[in-house]
């Protein structure tokens, strides 16, 4: 029954992108390339069968999720090679390359119709991105990576190297604009670092966006002791359980180099915190509250997960923190430290705020405290939130340590930030995307255009006069009607006498601020200055 409504799901969503597939009406040949690289869990992946070379996607996928999660993607580290070795001997994982890569980070999970902007990734982008004249194959590429593994994988990073190359001559021979998200900040960082003439070689700029250039200290911490949910609401019932996910990223090296940076000086220390009952010598009980820092929090993951099992055909497997992966890890983070930007790269850097964001965890309460630290993975998290994109601390995505053209703060959630129309004109702006619009400031997202600049100085009798007029209008991002509201009228006074009493000068000055109109608003400024020198 499954099986059957899987294929009539497939055959209602081929028939919807026949009927929607509508050809690029815009190409801008002048454009220069962008290449999309996603984050953690961002990408397709599919299972190839080595004996009969059948393939099904089992990243995202809503029917039969959890159980083809489980048999296909589960893993153990190797570390002798850094590669996260999947349990299923018969099959390998691979990313799909169609649409030149961009089918794999574009709707993770294609046959899902109802609700499907839960799995939206790349989408809304890549449909603007083509709006401004971008074409798939020619100017529009994406790289899909497997991201249970390491950012730093030999593995990844020549097939990474191998993308830059194919999307340079595929364009002739134009250097390209990388744009990450999220985790993808630090797979670039890690090959910038490594092979930074390759990087230097095809690279023209990089923009990152929402990327934990000093880890995710909450999100990785609840992850480790609890799970996590790639989807929220109603689609979390048909699809991957967060005990499933949990023991999956146990084993993954992408997680460990999410955890908190040792050597960042945060403005908080990240802690994770435990209400424990303890027994004073007398033999009375007291309840007290435990905080761990990042470094002691290691600890206290691996009693918690000292005794967690998996059982995969048959067989019970051991699966505790894996203090393997966090050697690893922290020969990473080493290497991120060393990163620069090279000579000819341009970088920037957007991330979110206005979101609260985990960053310490509690766990327990005075009521009801936690007694052995393998109960943490049964106790609900509770977080203690700083400004962030809900996932990555704002102090976390702007500690880039790179040298950096501009780094924006944009109100956004993690990976809502992908659709944002604000994120969406900086890009234009920085990609040079349409018309140049040179008096656009994406910090702070609005447009200044001078309409009028009047000058005028003279001497009268001693006195020096100077007179100044400008306007300007601008186009703000604010879309709200104020077409009704009444002009604002300021003014400004400024004097300074001399040391002698003899010397003065004043100055003054009306501000006209009238309301909007048609998308614009018009600022009036008429100054004056006088000044005396006997």
């Amino acid at each position: 029954m499954v099986v059957l409504l899987e294929e009539i799901v497939q055959s209602v969503e081929l028939w919807l992108n026949l009927i929607r597939k509508q050809p690029q009406t815009y190409v801008d040949p002048n454009l220069d390339p962008v290449l999309l690289v996603p984050g953690i869990a961002g990408s397709i992946l599919k299972a190839v069968d080595d004996e009969n070379g059948h393939e099904e996607r089992i990243w995202v996928r809503i029917l039969e999720a959890d159980y083809k999660f489980r048999d296909k993607l589960w893993s153990r580290f190797d570390p002798s090679t850094g590669k996260s070795i999947s349990l299923d001997q018969k099959s390998r994982i691979v990313v799909p390359e169609d649409r030149h890569g961009l089918y794999a980070i574009d709707v993770l999970d294609p046959d899902l119709i109802v609700g499907r902007e839960c799995v939206y990734y790349f989408h809304d982008m890549i449909v603007e991105m083509i709006k401004w004249g971008f074409q798939e194959g020619k100017t529009l590429f994406g790289f899909g990576y497997d991201f249970r593994q390491s950012n730093r994988l030999q593995e990844t990073m020549d097939q990474f190297a191998r993308k830059l190359e194919s999307v340079y001559d595929a364009s002739g021979g134009k250097k390209i604009n990388v744009i990450s998200h999220s985790m993808g900040g630090l797979l670039v960082k890690c090959f910038m670092t490594i092979h930074s003439e390759i990087f230097e070689k095809y690279v023209k700029s990089w923009i990152a966006i929402a990327s934990p250039f000093q880890g995710a200290p909450g999100y990785v911490t609840s992850t480790f002791l609890n799970g996590m949910s790639f989807v929220d609401g109603w689609e979390q019932n048909f699809f991957i359980s967060k005990w499933s996910m949990h023991q999956l990223l146990i084993e993954c090296p992408s997680l460990y180099e999410l955890m908190s940076c040792p050597n960042f000086h945060w403005e908080n220390n990240p802690l994770l915190e435990i209400w424990r009952e303890k027994e004073d010598g007398d033999g009375n009980s007291h309840i007290i509250l435990e905080s761990y820092p990042p470094e002691e929090s290691i600890e206290v993951f691996k009693s918690a997960l000292s005794s967690n099992i998996v059982t995969y055909d048959g067989e019970i497997m051991s699966l505790p923190y894996n203090l393997e992966i966090l050697k690893w890890a922290n020969e990473t983070r080493k290497i991120l430290c060393r990163a620069k930007v090279p000579s000819q790269v341009k970088f920037y850097n957007i991330y979110g705020t206005n979101q609260g964001t985990p960053h310490s965890v509690c766990y327990g309460s005075e009521e009801r405290p936690v007694k052995e630290n393998q109960e943490l993975r049964f106790f609900e998290p509770k977080y203690v939130c700083v400004d962030g994109d809900g996932t990555v601390p704002t102090e976390s995505a702007k500690a880039d340590e790179l040298d950096a053209v501009a780094r924006v703060g944009v109100p956004a959630e993690h990976r809502g930030i992908l659709s944002d129309h604000h994120v969406f004109r900086i890009l234009k702006h920085w990609l040079k995307a349409g018309e140049p619009d040179p008096f656009y400031n994406p910090i702070n997202d609005y447009v200044i255009l001078p309409t009028a600049f009047e000058m005028e100085s003279r001497k009268e009798k001693g006195l020096q006069v100077a007179s100044l007029k400008e306007e300007w209008e601008i186009v703000p991002r604010d879309e709200d009607n104020h077409e009704n509201r009444k002009p604002i009228l300021n003014s400004i006074s400024v004097s300074n006498a001399g040391d002698d009493q003899i010397s003065r000068a004043e100055a003054f000055a009306t501000v006209t601020l009238h309301p909007q109109r048609e998308g614009k608003q018009h600022v009036e400024l008429n100054a004056i200055s006088v000044s005396v020198d006997a």
